[in-house]
Order: structure tokens, then sequence, then C-alpha cells
């Protein structure tokens, strides 16, 4: 049996980029996990052997991908894949499952994406200083969650930097200049009765067009990350005060708390009573 261990990171209250798991396997010839598709991101470094990735493409056709030392490859929320060790050279790896706001943004800086799923980086410097941070992080899980999210955010950072476009993609900066308005309009404003219309309005463009500029940059629509936004603060309050369920809905912009309970299991699965028994 091959030598493996994780850990599941033990916060969620991380907006702009959280940590879900992370581990390390020396796996055994043919090992192999899936077919499965993820809920976030999930990135493997591959430190020695070789292995095979199975996932599928943009139109959901399945394509397969060897991979080797020094290489890595990274599964999209909800790509299917599965991946298998070689016979004969068994592949060594480390793993870090993550998402969050942030994520899609920097990672479009990248010449990763669901049709080209392999990590091959531009630079041996910077993918060392990646492979360190990834290390840090997989051996070192009792560190405070504030000081491991500090590593995460310099992994991402290495693992964008050593694996950007040769031909950069250049965005438009108004459009930059309206997500940055909305996102900071939802941060003070969340609590209030607030409509996807009058965030549009703040940033003085239609609904539609703020709309499709939204999800291409966040990844997700204005209606998902303002209730996205709600459900942290949310899990927040019922960890860290003694407010009733109805009056967390309230400061989160749910005056009717039935209607904020059916929101947030319908994120976490369970009622926020339940969450608060579970996390306290």
């Amino acid at each position: 049996m091959g030598n493996t261990f994780f850990n599941i990171f033990p916060n969620e209250n991380f907006i702009d980029l959280d940590m879900y798991q992370h581990g390390y396997e020396q796996c055994t010839p043919g090992h192999s996990f899936g077919p499965m598709a993820r809920n976030h991101y999930l990135f493997h470094y591959v430190l020695s052997g070789t292995g095979t990735l199975m996932s599928d493409n943009s139109k959901g056709e399945t394509k397969t991908f060897s991979i080797r030392s020094e290489q890595g490859f990274l599964i999209f929320p909800g790509q299917i894949n599965t991946y298998f060790a070689d016979e004969n050279l068994p592949w060594e790896y480390m793993w870090i499952e993550f998402d969050g706001l942030r994520v899609k943004e920097a990672l479009d800086l990248t010449d990763l994406s669901l049709d080209a799923p392999v990590y091959h980086p531009r630079s041996k410097e910077l993918r060392e200083l990646m492979k360190q941070e990834m290390d840090y992080i997989v051996h070192h899980p009792k560190e405070s969650p504030m000081h491991l999210i500090g590593h995460l955010h310099l992994f991402l950072d290495y693992l964008t930097r050593s694996a950007t476009r040769a031909t950069p993609v250049h965005s438009s900066r108004m459009s930059d200049y309206y997500i940055k308005e909305a996102i900071n309009f939802i941060e003070q404003n969340f609590q209030n009765n607030i409509s996807i219309e009058e965030i549009a309005g703040v940033c003085g463009i239609n609904r539609s067009y703020f709309g499709k500029i939204f999800r291409n940059s966040v990844g997700r629509s204005p209606q998902e990350f303002l209730m996205n936004y709600r459900m942290v603060k949310a899990r927040e309050l019922l960890k860290l005060t003694s407010l009733s369920i109805a009056d967390i809905g309230s400061a989160v912009g749910y005056e009717n708390q039935l209607h904020f309970s059916r929101a947030f299991k319908g994120i976490y699965g369970v009622s926020p009573r339940e969450w608060r028994n579970r996390n306290k």
C-alpha cells in the first residue's frame, strides 16, 4: 500500500481564497482515483514518477494526458476526471484543494484550462517556490488558519506566475472597474435589501451587460456572489455570537427567517441551527 496522508482545512471563513484539504501520496503501481467531479479546484504537483490524467474538456469530450515529475495538473470544479499511476514508475505527488471569489480571475491569467489542464511551468525558479509553499502547507497542518491562508496566497501567486500565458490576455479596464465597484458595493451593503439592478445601477450599466461581465470575471453570477457572501457572513455570526437565527438572517439581508434558512441550507446542506450546533 502506498504512503499517503492528508488534512482537512478547519476554517471556511475566507472569501477571496480558501482551502478545503491538502495532502501527499506515494502511489502504488496502477493506483487510480475516479471517475468523479470535484466541487472546487484541485491542483496536484508531481514530485517523481509518472501517471495519466483522463479529464473532460470544455466540449465534454474525455481527453488523456501523460504527466511526469516536475509537472502537475489542475482539476476544475464540476469536471469529470480519472487519474492513475504508472505501473512501472508510479507517481508521488502533493495536492491542494482550494477555491474562492478571486480564483477564476487569477487562473484566467494562466494557460491552464479545461482543454489544457497540465501544468507546464515556464520558470524553474517560480516552480520551486510554488513547490516549497505546497510542501509547507502539507507538512504544517497545525499552524493557524490565517497563517496557512497566507501561504496559500503565495502558492497561488507562484502557480499563476509560473504558468502565465505566453501571450497575455488583455482585459477591459472599464470592465475591471465595474467589477471592483460592484464587489465594493456588495461588501458594504450586503445586509440591506439590495437587488442586482441596484448593483448594476451603481456601476452605471444595464443588468444584462453587468451579469455577463461579472460572470466572466468572477466565475459566478452576481446573485450567486451576493448569496455566498451573505452566507459566509452568516456563518461567522452563527459561530462567534449568540444572536438568534432570525437576527442573524436580518443581519445578512434576510428579513424572513424561513427564506434565510432555505438559502443557508441550499448552500451548506444543513439548517443554520444545525450548523451552529456542529460548529460550537
